[in-house]
């Protein structure tokens, strides 16, 4: 019986093994055929400004981005908050665990592909009805009570003739290297939102203190209002315009504090922290080195590169193989089963002679009518193949146009700091002039305020085009993919 019951199942799995798995079977995507991202600069130099962030940026076409990208800024403080957040964001770690359940379940669903054996003992204690029914253990009547123990083997298996089981497994790995990416889309994402968190902060110091150095020009100017009204030079309404200014400059402070308390709440949660536990690193944009050698991935490279593109396509695989096991489910299901196994009046006697018994059975089942049922779910499989496949494409189009946007973005930042950057010294000499043709009284008081409102509001426009650049820069990075193919294989396993 064994031998043959062996015999049985062996050509069941060559059977198995030699069978095609019905349904399509999944090629990758062809990638674009584009040659570059449209009008966008993808070679060349951008404009260079004088000061902070005014260094010329040039893009460099097919250049590889380094797996810790964040370290080009050359801050010690930035590549730190970086680490902690990458180590202790709850993001990151509910990615990861994610990660490791996809792989566990896929490695059990790989064991419907074997048998399935099963092992039981069985003891009982009966009493037999002697007035009505026969002695079954042949022992004399007087004693009715008999034990009956049983130990057997019990083995089941579906044969994946058609490779229903097998595509069903192709659209489950599929997935968790569907998962596999969205763990290094969220370590991307992270490390991108922690550099313009930091970004953020800078320029928010950097307004306040450009706001802060007004107030201080504003209020010498006040004093020197007031004592002209006391020596009777100046006027009362003279007074009260120059102090609205000052209260209008001061009044610009509080929404630029709050905005960098939230930007200092924002950045502490993503390194995992508790509000009352912020870091101690701040963030200036003198303390950061504007990257000057900037990356442009070729078109055919930045499929490969972004991991919401491979995610797509990961779903894509598996949306494929979901329309196999469609296909499967249609078609004749084959059933094989075996037991064997001993029985006796005594644990002594389990096998023993003449106690053995086996059974082994093969089985084909075909539905003949289900009202349309399976083929419903399998014009649904098609459905959501063409589904996946559009949401592949519409990812693309989106990848492409990020970079798209982020490449242009960076060469108007360095055209508007360059302009920005000379308004500001103009509009510097021209508060300067203004405030000393006011004291020696060759200038009204009314075309001083304006000078200050135009200086203050270069100052401004200086400092968030400064930002621009470094914010842009770190986009570009998190565009194109953010480097995490240069970083150890073990990382996203």
């Amino acid at each position: 019986m064994g031998l043959s019951m062996l015999r049985l199942i062996s050509v069941a799995l060559l059977a198995v093994v030699a069978a095609c798995a019905v349904g399509p079977n999944f090629h990758r995507p062809a990638p674009p055929k584009a040659a570059d991202y449209g009008t966008a600069p993808s070679q060349g130099t951008t404009a260079s400004a004088p000061g902070t962030a005014g260094e010329p940026q040039q893009f460099v076409r097919d250049l590889d981005i380094p797996g810790e990208w964040w370290t080009l800024f050359h801050s010690p403080a930035l590549t730190a908050m970086v680490e902690q957040a990458l180590k202790a964001n709850p993001n990151m770690d509910a990615a990861k665990a994610a990660l490791r359940q996809s792989h566990e379940l896929y490695k059990a669903q790989r064991a419907t592909l074997f048998p399935n054996v099963q092992g039981g003992f069985d003891a009982q204690r009966a009493k037999n009805a002697t007035g009505t029914l026969a002695n079954p253990t042949d022992l004399p009547q007087a004693n009715p009570y008999f034990n009956l123990f049983t130990a057997q083997l019990n083995l089941n298996y579906m044969p994946d003739v058609f490779g229903g089981q097998r595509r069903s497994l192709e659209a489950t790995r599929a997935g968790v290297e569907a998962t596999r990416y969205e763990l290094i889309a969220t370590y991307v994402t992270l490390s991108s939102n922690v550099v313009a968190t930091a970004v953020q902060e800078a320029s928010l110091r950097g307004q306040i203190a450009a706001t802060e150095r007004l107030l201080a020009l504003q209020q010498q100017l006040t004093d020197t209002v007031q004592r002209q009204q006391h020596i009777g030079t100046a006027s009362n309404a003279d007074l009260l315009v120059q102090q609205a200014a000052q209260a209008q400059t001061a009044a610009t402070l509080p929404p630029l504090q709050k905005q960098l308390g939230q930007s200092r709440d924002a950045l502490t949660a993503l390194i995992g922290r508790l509000p009352s536990e912020e870091p101690a690193e701040t963030f200036r944009l003198e303390d950061l080195t504007l990257p000057t050698a900037l990356p442009v991935s070729i078109p055919s490279k930045l499929v490969e590169q972004r991991p919401d593109v491979r995610q797509a396509e990961e779903n894509l695989h598996a949306a494929s193989a979901q329309v196999g096991v469609a296909i499967a489910d249609m078609l004749p299901q084959f059933t094989i089963g075996a037991d064997v196994g001993s029985v006796a009046l005594s644990m002594g006697q389990l096998f023993g002679p003449y106690t053995g018994f086996w059974s082994l059975g093969a089985s084909l089942s075909q539905t003949l009518f289900d009202a349309g049922a399976y083929l419903h779910r399998k014009r649904a499989a098609d459905a959501a193949l063409d589904q996946a496949g559009a949401q592949y494409r519409a990812t693309v189009i989106l990848a492409f146009q990020n970079v798209a946007d982020t490449l242009r973005a960076l060469q108007a930042d360095a055209d508007a700091l360059k302009a920005t950057a000379e308004a500001s010294r103009a509009a510097k000499a021209s508060y300067d002039l203004a405030r000393r043709q006011y004291l020696n009284g060759s200038l009204s008081l009314v075309a001083l305020l304006n000078s200050e409102q135009t200086y203050q509001q270069a100052e401004i426009a200086l400092v968030q085009a400064q930002a621009n650049r470094y914010a842009d820069t770190a986009g570009l990075f998190q565009a194109l993919g953010g480097g995490w193919w240069n970083l150890p294989g073990a990382t996203f396993k």
